[in-house]
């Protein structure tokens, strides 16, 4: 699991017993507002927030009936191979039930909490119930090579076949002996795996890989194709893609560790010139060069420890070269430090309901997030228990330039923006930035090397265009009102121009304490074009508990009624307001009219 469980206290009755049950998982309490005395976090409705967090991909623990958790995941449930385990244990302690993921981790994580509440683990699983393993969740340390057949190989175990392990894998030894299935614990390559015959690979192999800038990916990945044929190894047996820093970003080596489905670790120049008595090949040119005498066999040998060996020293292309390190126990730990990873995420309009799941699991994944307070402040109990670095408003590149030095220490790190990050937020700043070298004003060559990834959310004009109704069903466009960063004439030539093309038009940005006159030439600008009446829908603090929204002619819009926390909306000359039941909706026809009403027959 690559994310700590977090435990849900849904009463009293259960709250002293969620705590015994982080305290043994290192995780946090969650509690419901106002049943619940003690908590890291609270939370008001129990179902929408076990659903964000499986959304998330956070392993759950709740401490409360199975249904609660039943009923609040059911809706999301899609594919087992990636949902994270669900664990209900009664208020009393002494039932502990695994109801999803089982081989994700469930049913080890109710064991360790049985074990720790002297409770019952209900597992169901037939092959832990029946066996005492499951044969597609290997240990630590081990990979199961061809994982589409273990559902066969297990069936027939539960079916009375025996099993014949060949190798070394202790954690297989209470099987039920026999010929119907064959297990082979081993590296070495095997050619007739199939339902009767599943290969666990032991991680014992390092593999370390370096490349000129721009290498092709299939030179590299040919290279080691051909180094592990000659080692007569398994792929799947490889713990890691080892290189030097200098490489984080570079595409062959990315695309490698992707498709070989290891883990990139990277290692400085001083880490692996300490490997230098050990190298089979130093170079000085290598040395001149990034200052280490060998990048493929010091990367592999700083992975694999001081008891690695050579199994193929280094071999090389006209721009590769890699080396394979074997270890004399499967590994189950990382040296070095992974590529730094920047997500720019917009998180909606602030009410997790409009947060995407991918979001939701960019943020349980970071390490730190970064952003303006009130933003991070929304995200409410998915930022409990993280770093945080808040910054004020105003200060957009302080935030941009600190969220990518940090991903390039190796961190994990959420820019947080509200809306969409593409959309007048950070994403195109931190672009720019990339865009920049360090002589010119942009970050770091470290923080330029890491993986930016831009998961988008709900803006403000999508949010405020759903609670009006359909404002934006026809062209429109969007002008952000702020002349700090953008010229005022243009924002003028910008208005003009949509004026004159009839847009519905998104003002961001609208006014501030210093602002105040842009909104209103605005007005008498779109005036000269459309009519005193066309609708103009104000929405503030979309989402939130404290939303406002409320409906003006263009001729009465003033500029008093608006801040920066308000959208608005301004209709074409097409857009009406419908008088409805539950109040005025606006929305801009497209032209079916001329469909409905027969213009358009023949």
């Amino acid at each position: 699991m690559a994310l700590k469980p977090v435990v849900l206290a849904l009463s009293r009755s259960g709250e002293a017993t969620a705590h015994r049950v982080a305290a043994v998982l290192g995780a946090q309490v969650h509690g419901r507002e106002g049943r619940v005395d003690r908590a890291d976090a609270f939370f008001g409705n129990a179902l929408d927030h076990a659903r964000d967090l499986f959304a998330a991909g956070v392993p759950i623990v709740g401490v409360c009936a199975s249904g609660i958790l039943i009923r609040a995941v059911a809706p999301l449930l899609a594919d087992k191979r990636a949902e994270p385990p669900v664990i209900s244990v009664s208020d009393d302690g002494a039932v502990v039930v695994p109801l999803l993921g089982g081989h994700r981790g469930a049913n080890k994580l109710s064991a360790q909490i049985a074990a720790a509440l002297d409770a019952v683990a209900a597992v169901t699983t037939a092959g832990d119930v029946a066996l005492g393993v499951a044969l597609d969740e290997p240990p630590a340390g081990w990979r199961l090579v061809n994982r589409d057949d273990a559902k066969g190989a297990m069936a027939a175990l539960l079916s009375g076949a025996g099993a014949n392990v060949v190798g070394d894998a202790p954690w297989l030894a209470e099987l039920p002996k026999g010929d119907g299935v064959r297990l082979s614990a081993t590296m070495t390559r095997q050619s007739d795996l199939g339902e009767s015959h599943l290969q666990f690979a032991p991680l014992r192999l390092t593999l370390g890989v370096g490349c000129a800038r721009n290498c092709d990916p299939a030179e590299l990945a040919a290279l080691v194709a051909d180094v592990l044929a000659e080692a007569d190894v398994s792929p799947e047996a490889i713990h890691s893609v080892n290189t030097i820093t200098l490489k984080a970003d570079e595409p062959a080596i990315i695309q490698l560790a992707r498709g070989l489905d290891a883990p990139l670790c990277l290692f400085d120049a001083a880490a692996l010139e300490a490997q230098t008595p050990r190298l089979a090949n130093p170079s000085d040119v290598v040395f001149a060069e990034v200052g280490t005498h060998g990048v493929s066999e010091a990367a592999a040998l700083a992975q694999a420890g001081a008891m690695g060996e050579f199994l193929v020293t280094k071999r090389k292309t006209a721009n590769a070269t890699c080396a394979l390190v074997v270890a004399p126990e499967p590994l189950t730990a990382y040296a070095g430090r992974p590529r730094g990873k920047l997500s720019v995420v917009g998180i909606g309009p602030g009410q997790a309901a409009w947060r995407t799941p991918e979001v939701s699991r960019l943020v349980a994944e970071a390490e730190e997030l970064v952003g303006y307070g009130l933003y991070i402040d929304l995200l409410g109990p998915l930022a409990i228990g993280k770093d945080r670095s808040d910054f004020p408003l105003g200060g957009e590149e302080d935030r941009c330039r600190y969220a990518l030095e940090q991903a390039g220490k190796g961190k994990n790190v959420a820019l947080v923006c509200s809306g969409d990050a593409g959309i007048y937020a950070m994403a195109a700043l931190v672009f720019e930035l990339l865009d920049r070298g360090p002589e010119q004003m942009g970050v770091t060559d470290a923080a330029r090397r890491v993986e930016v990834v831009c998961s988008p959310g709900v803006s403000a004009l999508q949010g405020a265009a759903a609670r009006a109704g359909a404002p934006l069903g026809h062209d429109f466009c969007a002008i952000s009102l702020s002349d700090l960063l953008t010229p005022r004439e243009d924002i003028v030539k910008r208005l003009k121009a949509a004026a004159e093309g009839d847009f519905v038009i998104a003002f961001y940005n609208p006014v501030s304490m210093r602002r105040r006159t842009l909104l209103a030439e605005a007005r008498d600008i779109l005036l000269e074009h459309r009519p005193a009446d066309t609708p103009v829908m104000l929405a503030s603090s979309l989402g939130r508990p404290e939303e406002y929204v409320r409906y003006r002619r263009l001729d009465e819009l003033q500029v008093d009624e608006v801040d920066m926390l308000t959208v608005v909306l301004i209709g074409s000359s097409h857009s009406k307001l419908a008088a409805l039941g539950e109040g005025p909706r606006m929305y801009t026809p497209r032209g079916y009219a001329r469909k409905i009403d027969g213009d358009l027959a023949g």
